[in-house]
């Protein structure tokens, strides 16, 4: 912004301030900065990052990108000066994938739900819209701490459309409100472009209950049952994550017991569960592919709940270490749900050190720090493929073609989830990588690579944009990475916290 901009945009951020009744503590606590620098950009001394610019526009509801003459909405990008060593140590942030599913669950209860130190994203600010748009109060009580209370009648109708059709969780609505409305429309789901992701089976365990859904233009429309009080049994036809979320948090409103079977039990799901405990929902088989759950008609109770911490955001961290050849601390590693992904580092070379463990602040996830050490890595001797947990996590994949083009010989990756996912990784040629596409789910990754600088527009996948970013701090001279927002999405200041362990990345807008 020129300095007229920066005035004017400090002005309008006082007055929409004080609109809202807001103290600039308040306003700082919403968008995740201090109070010092909301007083500089009211006071025009200084202007909004473009974090805070984006932030500010979805707080206010209001576009400011027309302050500047002839201005056209705004891009983030990032600069990346690459070939730096890395050291030093990070913490790995509470679970994005946790934080979606404990925002939606927090539908269930009638009480105040308190939820501390969640990811601060952009999916989580787009779920937050949808629920303060239907009527829940959502409020920051400092840049991570998220209060969060329900009406006594939701208002579905007023739903709103724009922000459901930018996050793809906006699916997982239909379990928490199972017994809600008679009838609402749910917007689309959007998200990530990975191919066709059916929500049949999401539509197949909720029918166990009695929904309905029916598919219109640009939206489903759901038919909730009459409440009942009867036990039920049930096998997932597919182990996912979220249908398995879907069905725990519909089965928690019955009082009858339910049975899942072929039930995913990765971190996101045990956080779930581990919350609904705090609800006093008797929630057996933890951990297992068997879960039962004895719901409650009613849920009234003020809780706190902390979610764990992220296994695939500990794999992007990791994978920096790895990639720059450094010695890198990374702190609160969530070790059960990264014990497949490091046997097979270690088999491909990877050498690191492993604290003693100690337990997350939700009481149960087991925790270690994993320093990364300089390492020869050849190629995995075998192909590389996810499987439900307690396999490899298949938004973990990503990361090894990053890993496997710093590896001596040619490693195979098998991606058979996604059909379109493999092919956003080939961009890594760009950087000097040689990842050779085989069919929509496999692609050959051939190393050692010498990396090179290069621009790249971010695929609109989220996992292979980071790898992009992770694999520009290894080539040499300046990368740029164009329109991150599939980034931001999914990840809270990852450029500014590799740069805590050494990075030279930059945010700047065209």
């Amino acid at each position: 912004m020129n300095s007229q901009a920066t005035a004017d945009f400090g002005a309008l951020v006082r007055h929409a301030r004080f609109e809202k009744g807001w103290s600039q503590e308040q306003l700082a606590a919403e968008i995740g900065t201090t109070s010092v620098t909301i007083q500089n950009i009211e006071e025009s001394s200084i202007p909004p990052s473009p974090k805070v610019l984006q932030r500010m526009e979805t707080i206010f509801g209001r576009s400011f990108v027309s302050l500047e003459r002839g201005a056209k909405p705004k891009l983030t990008h990032l600069r990346v000066l690459g070939g730096r060593p890395l050291s030093g140590a990070v913490d790995v942030n509470s679970s994005k994938n946790a934080s979606v599913a404990l925002l939606c669950a927090s539908l269930l209860n009638r009480g105040t739900t308190t939820l501390r130190k969640i990811a601060r994203i952009e999916e989580v600010n787009r779920i937050v819209e949808l629920l303060t748009s239907i009527g829940v109060k959502c409020r920051w009580l400092n840049s991570n701490d998220l209060q969060i209370r329900r009406p006594a009648v939701l208002d579905l109708a007023s739903m709103d459309t724009e922000a459901a059709r930018r996050t793809r969780s906006v699916i997982m609505l239909l379990g928490p409100l199972l017994d809600e409305s008679t009838s609402y429309r749910l917007p689309y789901a959007g998200g990530c472009d990975l191919g066709t992701r059916t929500v049949e089976p999401h539509m197949q365990a909720l029918k166990e209950f009695g929904l309905r859904v029916e598919a219109h233009a640009g939206s489903y429309l759901v038919e909730g049952p009459e409440p009942d009080l009867l036990d039920r049994s049930f096998v997932l036809t597919e182990r996912g994550d979220t249908v398995t979320e879907n069905a725990i948090m519909a089965a928690a409103q019955r009082e009858g017991t339910t049975t899942i079977r072929n039930a995913s039990s990765n971190y996101m799901v045990q956080d779930l569960c581990f919350y609904l405990q705090t609800l006093n929902i008797d929630v057996t088989g933890i951990g297992s592919t068997t879960l039962t759950i004895r719901g409650r008609s009613r849920i009234d109770v003020d809780v706190e709940y902390w979610p764990s911490e992220d296994p695939i955001e500990a794999m992007s961290l990791l994978t920096a270490g790895i990639v720059t050849n450094s010695e890198v601390t990374i702190r609160r590693v969530p070790i059960e749900f990264m014990e497949i992904e490091l046997s097979t580092l270690e088999h491909m070379g990877f050498k690191y050190d492993k604290s003693n463990e100690y337990t997350a602040k939700n009481g149960r996830t087991r925790l270690v720090d994993i320093t990364t050490l300089p390492s020869r890595l050849r190629a995995a001797a075998d192909k590389i493929h996810p499987m439900p947990f307690p396999g490899l996590n298949i938004d973990n994949l990503p990361f090894f073609a990053v890993i496997a083009a710093c590896a001596e010989g040619a490693t195979l990756i098998h991606d058979w989830v996604y059909e379109n996912r493999a092919i956003y990784l080939t961009e890594l040629n760009r950087l000097g990588a040689g990842v050779r596409l085989l069919d929509p789910h496999r692609i050959d990754v051939t190393g050692p690579t010498k990396w090179r600088s290069a621009e790249i527009g971010c695929p609109p996948a989220l996992r292979p944009a980071a790898c992009l970013l992770l694999a520009m701090l290894a080539a040499k001279g300046t990368s740029e990475l164009r329109n991150i927002y599939v980034i931001e999405r999914g990840y809270e200041d990852l450029a500014e916290r590799l740069n805590t362990i050494g990075a030279a990345i930059e945010y700047f807008q065209d």
